[in-house]
């Protein structure tokens, strides 16, 4: 069996890269995918803690923490499209349709 501290060494190391991703890319598209990859890093610690306490809560809460994940694909691909359009870039220094 392995033990739970490569779980989560693995879940770590995955969630620093996710949040790397998200402070140093300019990418829309790859700063989503990078929030979808600390997503899932905190989902393995869901299943590693539910697994190691021998209890189905972490992995209900994965099942809602996917649920929510999916949502955020159709909503957040569906905004960098209409602002792809529009700007005919995903380079997110370059949107400003929210500054005043």
């Amino acid at each position: 069996m392995v033990p739970i501290s490569n779980y989560l060494w693995v879940s770590t190391a995955l969630f620093c890269l996710g949040v790397t991703g998200v402070l140093v890319r300019r990418n829309a598209i790859v700063i989503f995918m990078c929030i979808e990859l600390m997503m899932n890093a905190a989902n393995l610690a869901f299943v590693a803690f539910a697994r190691n306490m021998r209890s189905l809560d972490g992995q209900v809460v994965v099942f809602f923490v996917m649920t929510v994940a999916a949502a955020e694909v159709a909503v957040g691909l569906a905004i960098i499209i209409s602002i792809f359009r529009h700007h005919e870039s995903v380079d997110i220094d370059q949107v400003d349709l929210l500054r005043g």
